[in-house]
């Protein structure tokens, strides 16, 4: 049994005047927009993004007894070791590339690659609701940038004609917080049209869409079209982790000039791992994703009082504007043994605030049509 660290109650001790931080704080509260966490309480999960539910039923198993928790350092130094490599090649072979790199995740990978691919004189342009790590990528770019309406091809070409340098694109496959998928086609032909670099996220569609789980650029015989495809573990895989797919010279670039690979420790053993093993699950789990389709074809024709957005994936959002106004449906809903969270202003546009309801292979038709019957 582990030795209790802890020998006394721990006791909170103010040992730092750091009154500074309490004016945001304060903005916060007084927006009710204050974050805390939460924990489940046993609730009926449609909140998390285990879609296919391989932590839930604990699908990955256990691990070889030699396999490390910590790898020692950085890949450049002392952290690479043969494993990584091995399924680095298998998750190339998956995903139909030269060359595949992990990094430790999704948000490291996206502010590892876009600033250092993109340089001062160059054009990234991005839809306006990429995730946040990417945005943050951008930030960390001497790039110029410019967001384009989402979805709308229109406001893309506009931006493009105007673009100089270097031009990447960059979007998402699935949107985290409305569900719905990138129009892929169009986009990679205005990408060619003005000589552009698509870089495209898939952090929400690997394990949910193709016949394997490969994701959209895959499913749609268009990742050959793509510069750079991310694919985060976090969700579907069930795991840690990221990788980024391409060519071989773009693995031998990022190994060179991404910071954030670089300078992190790798990931160990027991990650890696992890990930073989969900990777080896996806091609058999046709049967979770026909579950995960019927579930939304049934949310989809449920009677609601708020407005959502037409979404094919497990992310179904559900609008509820006003911060107070969500809290209060999400409280019901966690009052019938739902865990439905309220994703709030400024983390949304105000008046866009919404429960991010997500459907699971896990989750019963029965239970669906009770979250739609307490929402209607």
């Amino acid at each position: 049994m582990a030795a209790n660290i802890c020998k006394e109650p721990l006791v909170l001790k103010i040992m730092y005047n750091d009154d500074f931080l309490l004016k945001k704080l304060q903005e916060r509260i007084s927006h009710n927009a204050f974050r805390t966490l939460k924990l489940p309480h046993n609730k009926i999960d449609f909140c998390s993004n285990d879609y296919l539910g391989i932590v839930h039923n604990r699908l990955i198993g256990s691990f070889n007894k030699n396999d490390r928790h910590g790898s020692t350092g950085s890949r450049l130094l002392s952290g690479n070791y043969t494993l990584i490599e091995e399924v680095e090649k298998e998750l190339a072979i998956f995903h139909d590339c030269e060359a595949a790199l992990i990094f430790n995740s999704g948000y490291d990978a996206n502010i590892g690659l876009l600033p250092c691919v993109a340089q001062r004189g160059d054009t990234i342009i991005y839809d306006q609701l990429v995730h946040a790590s990417i945005r943050d990528g951008i930030r960390l770019s001497f790039a110029q940038s410019f967001s384009f309406l989402h979805n709308d091809a229109g406001d893309l070409e506009k931006k493009l004609q105007n673009a100089v340098g270097n031009i990447f694109v960059i979007t998402e496959s699935v949107f985290s917080m409305d569900g719905d998928t990138c129009e892929l086609a169009l986009i990679i032909n205005q990408c060619k049209q003005f000589n552009a670099h698509l870089i495209i996220d898939e952090a929400h569609g690997i394990g949910i869409i193709g016949n394997n789980g490969e994701g959209l650029a895959q499913s749609e015989q268009l990742h050959h079209e793509c510069f750079a495809r991310v694919y985060t573990f976090g969700k579907a895989c069930g795991c840690h982790g990221a990788v980024i797919t391409g060519s071989q010279r773009l693995k031998d670039y990022l190994v060179n000039f991404a910071r954030s690979f670089i300078f992190s420790t790798a990931l160990p053993d027991v990650a890696i791992r992890s990930i073989q093993k969900s990777y080896a699950l996806f091609p058999s789990m046709k049967k979770e994703r026909t579950q995960l389709n019927t579930l939304v074809q049934v949310f989809s024709h449920g009677p609601f009082s708020s407005t959502s957005f037409p979404s094919v994936t497990p992310i179904q959002p559900v609008i509820i504007p006003g911060n107070e106004a969500v809290k209060k449906a999400a409280a019901i809903l966690q009052q019938n043994n739902f865990d439905i969270r309220p994703v709030l202003y400024p983390s949304v546009p105000n008046g866009k605030e919404r429960l991010r309801i997500v459907l699971h292979a896990f989750n019963t038709i029965e239970q669906v049509k009770k979250v739609c019957e307490l929402l209607g």
